[in-house]
């Protein structure tokens, strides 16, 4: 066979009905996959980042800690020993106090914020590996010229399409 004859069939084998649907098909699909796959990425970029600043937080709160700790045995010292300074000391002490609660409030949001950001990014997983096997099954089809799986395919590509929208409401 010459590489006329194939190119002749070629053409012939796009102009079918059947391939072309099933070839606009194989186009939605891989568009709609490809921003699946970005949000996915996206999503997974953030729940790194969002756990970055938790953890970054929980460090901060430690060093906050630590310097209340210090301002409390400051205070205790200099209260049993009756100097003066012992009132600023308990100032610190109350200031920091606040400030490792607030940080602390900070790094649960930061915590759950990375979850969401997780949980997200595992359904546009999911939504992938379903419009994948979508496309799959659409090449399949032309190649075996048989409409039911065709339509595994579509439905395949609409179970992606919903576990990616579903991704869109975790809160």
């Amino acid at each position: 066979m010459g590489a006329e004859e194939l190119e002749r069939e070629i053409e012939e084998h796009i102009k079918e009905p059947f391939d072309r649907k099933v070839a606009g098909t194989m186009a939605a699909l891989a568009a709609v996959l490809a921003i699946v796959s970005v949000l996915g990425h996206m999503a997974n970029t953030e729940e790194i980042v969002q756990q970055q600043k938790a953890s970054d937080q929980w460090a901060f709160y430690q060093a906050k800690s630590i310097r209340r700790y210090e301002s409390e045995i400051a205070r205790d010292v200099l209260a049993a020993a009756k100097a003066p300074k012992a009132d600023e000391y308990e100032k610190n002490f109350k200031r920091y106090e606040k400030e490792t609660d607030e940080i602390q409030k900070q790094a649960k949001e930061f915590e759950a914020e990375s979850h969401v950001k997780g949980q997200q990014s595992l359904r546009y997983e999911y939504a992938e590996v379903f419009l994948e096997v979508a496309i799959v099954l659409a090449s399949i089809a032309i190649l075996t010229k048989l409409p039911a799986i065709w339509f595994v395919s579509i439905a395949g590509g609409l179970m992606g399409l919903i576990t990616a929208a579903t991704a869109l409401v975790i809160k």
